[in-house]
Formats: C-alpha cells, structure tokens, sequence
C-alpha cells in the first residue's frame, strides 16, 4: 500500500515528535541519573540540586499516607500553583536509594503528578519543586508496617 503526501507527512511528523520526546527523555535520565545512584540523602540531594539553597514551603500540596500498610506501594501526590516549575521530585530519606522519582515539568504543563513508590522502612519522605530560581521542600513521616525494599 502506497501513502498519498499528506499520510507520510502525517507518519513523518509522529516519528519526529516520538523522537523529540525520546531525546528529552534520554537528556533528563543523563542528568538525575548520579542522583538516582546516590546511597545518602545529602548526597542525592546534593547530585539533584548542586548545592543550591533549598527552602520550605507551605504551596506544594504533599499527599502521602501517614501509615502506609505495605511499603511496595506508598500512593503520593505532589501539586504546586508556584510559577515556572521546572521539575519536581520525591526522595526517601531511609531507602537505601534515597530518590524515588524525578518528573521534568515542561512549560506548559500543570504541576501536579502522582506515583506509586516504595518504601523499605519508616521514614521522612520529601518533595522537591525546582523553578528556574529556586528550590521548594516539604516533607512529612511515614510509618511503614510491612517493608517493602526486599522488607
């Protein structure tokens, strides 16, 4: 089956994007990936945000169960109205890999994602939200009753 001009340009324009997509993808994973590595919370926050400041704050909305039954499976939300929001990502401070997810915000899209991560004890668990300036924390304790990094 022949394609007519406007079906290739159309299969053209889909593979171009698909590429896009990959590249950026491939561009972001190159980046956290020392972060994702890191087997100290100082650490990973240090390969995450390369010493720069980091403060609270009381506009990121942190969804996440105060005691989490099966540590497999903690259910979080991270949503923000803060402008410019570049990327935002979770860390928990006791799992032997502290960085659990890293999601790049691109211009246009609502700072809000949600993720299922594990948990391999009781911990502090933080979001980060990165804008182009700044770095915003928050964080809150969660008891975990059933392990869930080989727990």
């Amino acid at each position: 089956m022949a394609l007519n001009r406007r079906q290739w340009m159309r299969a053209a324009a889909v593979l171009g994007a698909a590429g896009a997509l990959l590249t950026m993808s491939l561009r972001a994973l190159a980046v956290s990936r020392p972060a994702f590595e890191a087997t100290g919370v100082d650490d990973a926050i240090a390969k995450l945000f390369g010493g720069r400041p980091v403060e609270d704050s009381d506009r990121i909305s942190f969804q996440i169960p105060d005691i989490a039954e099966n540590g497999a499976v903690v259910p979080v939300t991270v949503a923000t109205d803060l402008e410019g929001v570049t990327a935002i990502s979770i860390v928990v401070d006791r799992n032997p890999n502290p960085v659990v997810a890293r999601f790049v915000i691109g211009p246009d899209v609502v700072a809000d994602v949600s993720a299922r991560i594990k948990m391999g004890e009781s911990s502090r668990v933080r979001a980060f939200v990165e804008t182009a300036d700044r770095i915003y924390s928050t964080g809150r304790e969660v008891k975990v009753t059933i392990g869930g990094c080989g727990g």
